[in-house]
């Protein structure tokens, strides 16, 4: 399979991933990806009959809850830690003239 790695695929790839490749590092990076090919054509000869798809190696639940107000409309209490209120808000400094 790491035939199929030419000069072009190998510049093609560097365009795409914005990488400016010296012929040595070229390269490098033919042999790199043949053997990544290799390893997958490796993978293609395991038999998985009977093995069925998974999305995640662990069983993976819902762990979202459900989202219910606790502390309800307290608006008196957090208005305490003001410095200051105007009409039921925060009066902060003015920041923009």
């Amino acid at each position: 399979m790491a035939n199929i790695i030419s000069d072009e695929t190998i510049e093609y790839v560097s365009i795409l991933a914005k990488l400016e490749l010296s012929e040595e590092e070229r390269e490098q990076a033919k042999q790199d990806m043949g053997r990544m090919l290799d390893y997958i054509d490796q993978l293609n000869e395991l038999d998985t009959e009977g093995v069925e798809p998974m999305s995640h190696v662990f069983p993976v639940h819902n762990v979202f809850r459900e989202d219910v107000v606790t502390n309800g409309d307290d608006r008196e209490a957090i208005l305490k830690n003001a410095p200051e209120e105007k009409d039921g808000a925060f009066m902060v400094p003015r920041t923009v003239e």
